[in-house]
């Protein structure tokens, strides 16, 4: 998806909302393990829940890759059931040398046609440039998460910056805002307008709003550009919005709750 679809259909509907299926097979309804695929008969009524609030759903792999070659197939069939216009990510979080970069590039943009993937980028611009070579797909490159241990490595004073800003300036210069995002958490609140500031024109994907603490309010208030610019991630507080047989209702509801709360500002 290029990035003027996705801005058309950020519009359309008045939603910057990423739905996170990181389904785990612990937590989801027990009326469903008696499905042949529990993740997938989840994710499914997640998305016919969900789809008319969401302009984006990003799928953790690590939820699916630890039930081997099942958790494959419930991910392949969960990609394929989402509607062609709207945004997928691969939260992947991969990078390495640039030929293994390349493989991944193509496990995710071809064998499995995600529109975009997470990238570490702790090894450099030949780990990240692979991925920036498909048309019509993005590198979501991780800037400063939300996890507690952001402060070990992203945070520290670098030439009198925090490393996370030297490394969103240096990549920045690697692609374009056609190609590349950058994640930013939400729970990071005296970090958002300074990251917006560095990156005027990229688009953001940011977690951390929900079971993390951050709100779309302040979200909105610092990050957003002249095309939004940013996707807002959800994940626990819509999915498991209901452990019950009403568990897609519920999800349904937090997700238009979400969706309306982004209306005022967009």
């Amino acid at each position: 998806m290029t990035r003027s679809e996705l801005i058309s259909r950020i519009r359309a509907k008045k939603s910057v909302l990423c739905v996170g299926l990181d389904t785990d097979i612990s937590k989801i309804p027990q009326h469903l393990l008696t499905e042949e695929d529990p993740i997938f008969a989840f994710n499914k009524a997640i998305i016919d829940a969900t789809k008319e609030y969401t302009v984006s759903y990003k799928i953790n792999t690590a939820f699916y890759e630890a039930r081997g070659l099942k958790g494959w197939e419930s991910m392949e069939k969960t990609l394929s059931y989402i509607p062609s216009d709207i945004f997928t990510i691969a939260d992947a979080k991969r990078g390495d040398i640039g030929n293994t970069s390349t493989q991944y590039a193509k496990t995710f943009f071809e064998a499995c046609n995600f529109d975009s993937v997470t990238i570490a980028p702790y090894m450099g611009k030949d780990s990240v440039a692979p991925f920036l070579e498909f048309e019509g797909k993005w590198g979501i490159v991780l800037g400063i998460t939300s996890n507690e241990g952001s402060k070990d490595f992203q945070q520290l004073i670098c030439n009198g910056q925090p490393l996370y800003e030297h490394v969103l300036q240096a990549v920045s210069s690697w692609g374009s805002p056609e190609n590349i995002m950058f994640v930013v958490g939400a729970t990071r609140k005296e970090q958002l307008a300074r990251v917006r500031e560095l990156c005027p024109d990229h688009f953001f994907l940011i977690p951390g709003v929900g079971a993390q603490g951050g709100d779309v309010a302040t979200v909105c208030t610092h990050t957003l550009n002249k095309d939004a610019g940013i996707l807002i991630n959800v994940s626990r507080a819509v999915i498991y919005a209901s452990s019950g047989t009403d568990f897609a209702e519920a999800a349904g509801a937090a997700a238009r709750q979400y969706q309306q709360e982004m209306v005022s500002f967009l």
